[in-house]
């Protein structure tokens, strides 16, 4: 049995005054097969921790319905086989450009601004959470013969709150739940948010990306006891649709690290290895001071610009970041060989199939109500969602009026594409005449993980109006798409979009790739079944990384769901990714 504390103002581990040396791999963002080789990654760079979040919503994704905690399990028993100790933090809100800050949306659409508050009900759900995964956390405690060393209490909840006597029942829940090792909070190096995510009692730690000797004085002027951490140096970023490419220099970023270590700090770097954003699981944010302009979804990938970057490879920063923390953990193992990559080639594409001729394999029960349902109201987290409505007639055209759509929407009048329409755009210049048949496709993007305005709702957010006239009664047809079903294809790729396209990847041995899509406009990859995610040609990425461990020798069904544009029928796979 192994014992991690805190006294005399520093980290000590079995007694001996121990620095913490961590770097951030999140379990969700990297498939299992490829756990052991990115850890060996952090330990080649000099690291001793690894330090993961835990999504509340990929694990309670419905109210009730608890799904694969065995990969929380699993990867911090993988972390110890790599000699890392641990660093967990199970929110419940973790926002790490995860969709809605890693609740689940069922939650936010009952309970709205109450989450991450004292709220009654709120804290039932949360407990009920705990009482899945705090057990499994607890179990792998160094104090129990396990590698985790600490658990952080929610999340910069000073950028968000001032509730402490939530942060307190947290705390006490965490050590309700069998947590020995100790607890801490997180938050920007400022008063404003340190005296709102802190509380007596549980230690402090600051969060940023440059300045560490102003950010440690602010820490010292409000917990002179603690030992010194930053537990997010921000040494990249990530990036949104329809931005530039976000990257930091790494002589930069080496020179803030030899800082913080310079002053005798622990250190987590946010992130290590960033991995991906596969499936649905982007987030976004909102601009401005406030966290509450212009909307600007997360892209697919979550590379960071990380030391490790998103195919497990040592970049320029990798190596200048080992080259500072030899200086604090001298003889880092070998760095571990990169898996291998697959040659370039090309994926034809030789059948399709419009999506309203599968509607009944792809989509869910029809609803039909007097106003349009959100996607939560038709219990769908993320995809599309088809509204139908009818405009009276026989009358003259009139303005068709359609409100806040949540997040892009491809408005059809009887049948025809009349415009493409996208949150924070504006209402289409449209006159129709009755009667007619009125359908929006509605796509939805990330939801906010940061700030005031966390717990959206998506879809079509107010009814349509023909002129003044609301037009009532409405059917919505859900459309989710983290599973793709069998579907009748057909030869030929001149389906009109929105429509799937199919084709096969030859692999001789599974390895790992980036396919780009030259002249696709916007939509979702599926390989062998697995949703990789979203593309989209406004840019920066241009490619999506297909793991080798999604691959085997021979044919590989990759799937398109393309909703704008259909593209060259060839698609490529690269050696190298395209990030902008």
């Amino acid at each position: 049995m192994r014992h991690f504390t805190v006294s005399g103002g520093a980290f000590r581990l079995d007694g001996e005054e121990f620095r913490v040396l961590s770097g951030a791999l999140h379990y969700f963002r990297v498939l299992p097969e490829q756990w052991d080789h990115r850890l060996r990654m952090l330990r080649a760079m000099g690291l001793n921790t690894v330090e993961t979040y835990v999504p509340w919503d990929l694990h309670e994704p419905r109210e009730g319905e608890f799904r694969r905690l065995d990969e929380l399990a699993a990867f911090l028993d993988a972390a110890a086989a790599a000699d890392l100790l641990a660093i967990v933090r199970p929110g419940p809100y973790i926002c790490a450009e995860w969709d809605n800050g890693g609740l689940p949306s069922w939650l936010t659409a009952e309970l709205g601004p109450r989450v991450r508050t004292r709220d009654a009900e709120y804290l039932a759900r949360v407990e009920r959470f705990f009482d899945e995964v705090i057990p499994l956390i607890a179990e792998r405690q160094v104090t129990k013969g396990g590698n985790v060393i600490m658990v952080q209490v929610e999340n910069e909840y000073g950028s968000y709150g001032s509730d402490a006597v939530y942060l307190r029942h947290l705390a006490d829940d965490l050590i309700g739940h069998g947590i020995e090792v100790p607890l801490f909070t997180s938050d920007g190096a400022d008063d404003f948010f340190l005296t709102g995510g802190t509380i007596p009692g549980v230690l402090a730690t600051v969060n940023f990306g440059s300045g560490p000797e102003q950010a440690f004085a602010k820490l010292r002027e409000h917990r002179p006891g603690d030992p010194l951490m930053c537990m997010e140096f921000w040494c990249g970023w990530f990036d949104h649709w329809g931005q530039e490419h976000v990257t930091r220099d790494p002589a930069d970023a080496a020179d803030v690290l030899e800082r913080i270590l310079a002053a005798g700090a622990s250190v987590n770097l946010y992130m290590a290895h960033g991995g991906t954003n596969f499936g649905t699981g982007a987030g976004a944010n909102r601009v401005g001071e406030l966290a509450s302009g212009e909307y600007r979804p997360t892209v697919t990938s979550y590379d960071y610009d990380a030391p490790i970057d998103e195919r497990g490879a040592p970049t320029e920063k990798f190596w200048r970041f080992r080259e500072v923390l030899s200086r604090y953990n001298p003889a880092p193992p070998e760095v571990p060989a990169l898996p291998p990559a697959l040659p370039p080639a090309t994926v034809p594409l030789t059948e399709s199939v419009r999506l309203r001729d599968v509607l009944g394999k792809v989509a869910g029960s029809p609803v039909t109500s007097a106003l349009p349902p959100s996607f939560e109201e038709l219990g769908l987290v993320h995809g599309l969602a088809l509204y139908r409505t009818e405009i009276p007639g026989p009358r003259r055209p009139y303005r068709l009026r359609v409100g806040d759509v949540r997040d892009r929407a491809h408005l059809y009048v009887d049948g025809e594409l009349t415009a493409v329409l996208e949150r924070d755009g504006g209402e289409p210049e449209l006159e129709v005449p009755g009667p007619a048949t009125v359908e929006l496709l509605v796509e939805s993007m990330g939801r906010a993980n940061y700030g005031p305005l966390l717990g959206e709702r998506k879809g079509l957010m107010a009814p349509l109006m023909h002129d003044r006239q609301y037009l009532h009664g409405v059917t919505a047809t859900p459309i989710p798409l983290d599973e793709l079903p069998d579907l009748p294809y057909g030869a030929g790729t001149d389906t009109p979009v929105p429509a799937f396209f199919r084709g096969e990847l030859q692999a001789a041995e599974p390895g790992d790739g980036f396919l780009a899509l030259p002249g696709w406009g916007k939509g979702y990859v599926w390989v062998n079944g697995f949703l990789l995610g979203r593309y989209w040609d406004r840019g920066p990425q241009r490619t999506l990384y297909v793991p080798g461990p999604l691959l085997r020798a021979g044919a590989n069904e990759v799937v398109i769901l393309e909703l704008d544009r259909a593209g060259s029928p060839e698609l490529d796979l690269r050696t190298e990714p395209d990030l902008g």
